[in-house]
């Protein structure tokens, strides 16, 4: 049985097609092309801008401020079900190159 996805109405009132998916830092739910996933490897939390990374996955908006609120939650060990503290470095830099794009 193949299943359609509605759009899905967002809490602002705008509709979305296609997967929806919620930031860790600001828990705020958007389509998957505005957020950025981010997948554990080795212990360390490295983006995955292509979404073509194996495991788990951590969806997060590309903005320094949701990063700083998932660290200060500690939302990414409890999202990607790993246990203890996990390296942060990459995706930081990640998203610190991004912001100079721009």
């Amino acid at each position: 049985m193949v299943r359609r996805q509605e759009p899905a109405p967002l809490s602002t009132g705008a509709v979305i097609s296609g997967p929806i998916r919620t930031c860790v830092g600001c828990r705020a739910r958007a389509s998957d092309s505005e957020l950025l996933r981010a997948v554990v490897r080795d212990e360390a939390v490295v983006p995955d801008p292509r979404r073509r990374l194996s495991g788990r996955g951590a969806w997060l908006h590309p903005d320094p401020a949701c990063l700083r609120a998932a660290e200060r939650r500690r939302a990414f060990p409890r999202a990607l079900r790993v246990q203890g503290p996990l390296d942060l470095t990459a995706l930081t830099a990640h998203l610190e190159t991004v912001e100079a794009g721009q």
